[in-house]
């Protein structure tokens, strides 16, 4: 049977403000596009992250880990820089959909990561599985989106 370990209750955690950092994000860009489809888009991204966000948290705390609060020095950083792309960015649209794409490699890359532990239990594998396959799919509609002005 597949136990957490330190490192992979870690990892969790990582991916856990990750997230949150995601949501804060994906609700930062919504507020900074007057475009409707791209606000509509990236406030189902926001509502997205946030049930993976619980999703992680239910396992994690399932597992006996403490679930450590609040965002990342790098979201935050992430965040505020998106602020000032769009306020000097001649395309606000172009500027917010590229930041976003890259903020969803670098996920991508994130939950590679975590899967990369062997000793991952299944439950866990599987939701992390998921929510990847689900922010790739969500990635090609982002790289489809940049073409919306």
């Amino acid at each position: 049977m597949s136990t957490y370990t330190e490192t992979i209750g870690n990892k969790l955690n990582t991916l856990l403000e990750k997230t949150y950092d995601a949501e804060k994000g994906y609700k930062k860009a919504a507020e900074n596009t007057e475009n409707s489809v791209l606000k509509s888009f990236f406030n189902k991204k926001t509502e997205q992250r946030y049930d993976f966000g619980h999703q992680l948290k239910t396992e994690i705390t399932n597992f006996g880990e403490t679930i450590d609060k609040g965002g990342s020095v790098t979201g935050a950083a992430h965040r505020a820089w998106m602020d000032v792309k769009s306020l000097f960015a001649s395309d606000d649209e172009e500027a917010i959909l590229e930041e976003v794409i890259r903020g969803e490699k670098a996920a991508i890359n994130d939950y590679k990561d975590v899967l990369s532990e062997t000793n991952l239990p299944p439950s866990t594998a599987t939701l992390l599985t998921q929510q990847m396959n689900q922010i790739q799919l969500d990635l090609s509609k982002e790289k489809i989106m940049e073409s919306i002005k």
